[in-house]
């Protein structure tokens, strides 16, 4: 018999089909290699219910209870008088906490639970106060609190004080989870420092990584999946964006990129297309599908066939925090990615190294890597700037390359930038000259960046420390 651990999710870890729930999967696919797994879990889409009997297969026991978004939504206004942050209300259950104490409750049966790991801040409510026995590792993922602050950006009047209320308030309960617990994960180093630097030295030792990987073999382009669809895929000219479409960052990145940008494509590119692939689109992005090209897929069964003939995936995201899935897919499946300089946090060891940040009124970095060249044309007015290859950068005769804007050049005189492409901007004139880059050349297999994703981000490796984290005591 292996040994017992309780694991507490805001969400059902499956399917697999947006950021939280890949790595949640992933984490519970490890766990149930080395552990017998007591799983804790809400279900807040009512399609969920029939993955039950997938994730019961990986699991001892498991403790499912419905949230009902709206009714949730009010609960969490109590937090208001209470000081809590409302996140907290809006994962609270008494049926949850009863199930909980039942397994923890060491005279149940000979199979005690010594140790719990948690996903996600909303979840350590239910172990804030239970016996120091039990060690506990909480994943807190990404830095929520943060998020809230990038959000309360952009509102103003009411919801902005909200928003900055949760804030703090999450900010300080994030600080107090950390002194609760054995140790403390974040997918990313960037997250990781960030945090740390908020903590007295006591608890610097408790925080430690525990990154994201990809299943590298299921994102291929030689994968075997269909390529049936609703759409005339291979016979569009198109970019793509993949991602939860009731997810307040997705959302934001792909109106910003409508608004913003598509207008310039469109101009120099009439027919093309602009693909918004992911389940749940709200209202807001829903209305996106009367802009000219832009097409608001909805839930579809399998993402694959979508990058596959996509010229290139667009990640704009302008709130973010930690490792964008996202992208990791669209590399593996070999496609040119544009993102900002937010949505680059966990990717700065990609072979071309720190040329990869760019802020705003800087120059833009357009980055290929591989013998073919940034070719800039005549017509545009910049300084060509060819960078020596860092001590990172894989195969021979590889170079870096970036050109610097001035503001008077045209989309023509972006130049060529085939295959192995990630580019790195949050101008929305310079992410349209790349745009058109893509749809004017014919699809070009980014396979560096297939190669290093397939190096670096296996899930095997990258969970691998969470054993060491759950043996003993840290800090």
């Amino acid at each position: 018999m292996k040994p017992a651990i309780l694991y507490l999710c805001h969400r059902i870890p499956y399917p697999p089909n947006k950021g939280d729930k890949i790595a949640s999967y992933h984490l519970l696919k490890y766990l149930s290699q080395h552990y017998d797994v007591y799983l804790g879990c809400f279900i807040d889409d009512p399609t969920d219910w029939q993955y039950c009997p997938k994730v019961d297969s990986l699991c001892r026991e498991t403790c499912y209870v419905a949230l009902h978004p709206t009714q949730a939504k009010l609960k969490s206004l109590r937090a208001l008088l209470s000081g809590q942050p409302m996140t907290l209300p809006y994962y609270a259950s008494s049926d949850m906490r009863k199930w909980v104490n039942r397994c923890l409750d060491r005279s149940r049966d000979n199979h005690p639970i010594r140790k719990a790991l948690v996903f996600s801040s909303s979840m350590a409510q239910y172990l804030m106060t239970v016996s120091p026995d039990l060690h506990k590792v909480m994943h807190f993922v990404d830095l929520d609190s943060e998020k809230w602050r990038q959000y309360a950006e952009k509102k103003s009047g009411l919801m902005r004080l909200i928003y900055q209320r949760e804030y703090h308030t999450l900010a300080r309960y994030e600080k107090q989870v950390c002194a609760a617990f054995d140790v403390s994960c974040f997918v990313t180093d960037t997250e990781k420092n960030a945090f740390t630097a908020q903590l007295p030295d006591s608890l610097h030792l408790k925080v430690r990584t525990l990154e994201n990987g990809i299943d590298s073999q299921y994102f291929s382009p030689d994968a075997s999946f269909s390529h049936k669809t609703d759409y005339l895929l291979a016979q569009e000219n198109y970019v793509v964006f993949t991602g939860a479409m009731d997810y307040w960052a997705n959302v934001d990145a792909v109106c910003w990129f409508v608004q913003t940008v598509w207008p310039i494509v469109l101009q120099h590119h009439p027919d093309s297309r602009f693909y918004i692939v992911g389940s749940s689109p709200t209202s807001k992005v829903k209305s996106l599908s009367k802009v000219p090209g832009v097409v608001v897929t909805g839930r579809v069964a399998d993402v694959r066939p979508f990058l596959f003939y996509a010229k290139a995936a667009v990640a704009p995201m302008q709130i973010a925090r930690g490792i964008q899935n996202k992208i990791l897919e669209a590399m593996a499946m070999e496609k040119p990615v544009l993102t900002s300089p937010l949505g680059i946090e966990g990717l700065e060891q990609y072979p071309w190294g720190q040329a990869l940040h760019h802020q705003r009124g800087q120059a833009p970095f357009a980055l290929q890597l591989g013998q073919a060249q940034y070719e800039a044309s005549n017509t545009f007015n910049g300084d060509r700037h060819l960078l020596p290859p860092g001590p990172d950068q894989m195969g021979t005769g590889a170079v870096v390359e970036a050109t610097k804007a001035t503001g008077t050049g045209t989309i023509e005189s972006i130049g060529s930038l085939p295959g192995q492409t990630l580019f790195v901007s949050d101008d929305s004139r310079e992410n349209a000259q790349w745009v058109c880059v893509q749809l004017s050349a014919p699809r070009q297999p980014a396979t560096v960046s297939r190669h290093w994703i397939k190096t670096h981000f296996s899930w095997e490796a990258r969970l691998s420390p969470v054993l060491s984290y759950l043996e003993a005591h840290h800090g």
